[in-house]
């Protein structure tokens, strides 16, 4: 088979994966704290032919570690992250980090985000509110108070470089090594009355959905032309008679 058709086929299957990571992006433009999705691709070298024919991968897709811009609601429950940190929930299987500090109070006073799961203190552990003490205060450090007392804190915590991310609905992530507890708030910090947007650019999705687009209208033409060529030699080998 002609290295033509091969290069097409891996061409197409890039594009989809790609294109899927574009729309879930789209899907999420105005849910809080959601990081975006890429995906890099590199090139096959086909080391049976006499020269060099690359291919496209597959591709491997990765959550962007760029911020979302910072919006104002003055909800003394909605915390945004400064700098490079996360807050963590408790999932299933164990913390899930997120970028989402919308949060709610429980009937027993415990700290939830939006979604139902325990927000979490530097220890791990949930964060337990007095009901009855009115809206509490929250210092940069994540300090939690009601009136002069000091009654938790919630966790900051930065995620090892080397660790692999894995989405976790519906805008946390998991990660393949432990989180460190941030310690040291001169950088990094929690800001009340604040939430983070996705950090989804719509004008520059949209313009890779028109690239995708027309790439895969390109390696269509390319199947197709390739298929073609076949046939016509079929044609001409095939004995006449």
């Amino acid at each position: 088979m002609q290295n033509a058709l091969y290069v097409a086929l891996s061409a197409q299957v890039a594009m989809e994966k790609r294109l899927n990571a574009v729309a879930n992006n789209v899907a999420n433009l105005s849910t809080s704290g959601y990081r975006a999705e890429d995906t890099r691709f590199t090139a096959l070298i086909a080391q049976a032919s006499k020269g060099a024919v690359a291919f496209a991968s597959s591709g491997d897709t990765y959550i962007s570690q760029r911020a979302g811009p910072t919006i104002k609601t003055d909800a003394p429950l909605d915390v945004a992250v400064q700098g490079d940190a996360w807050f963590a929930v408790r999932g299933a299987n164990g913390p899930v980090y997120t970028r989402d500090g919308r949060m709610k109070m429980d009937a027993l006073g415990q700290l939830r985000s939006l979604t139902g799961q325990p927000m979490l203190d530097p220890g791990g552990a949930p964060i337990l509110l007095d009901p009855q003490a009115g809206p509490p205060t929250i210092g940069r450090d994540g300090s939690v108070a009601q009136g002069i007392n000091q009654v938790g804190a919630i966790g900051l915590f930065t995620l090892d470089p080397k660790s692999t991310l894995t989405r976790a609905e519906p805008n946390g992530v998991t990660t393949s090594l432990p989180a460190t507890p941030v310690q040291d708030f001169t950088r990094t910090g929690v800001v009340q009355g604040y939430v983070e947007g996705a950090n989804v650019n719509p004008v520059l999705e949209m313009t890779k959905l028109i690239n995708i687009q027309r790439a895969f209208e390109s390696a269509a033409s390319l199947s197709a032309e390739t298929e073609q060529s076949f046939s016509g030699a079929i044609r001409s080998l095939s004995p006449q008679g």
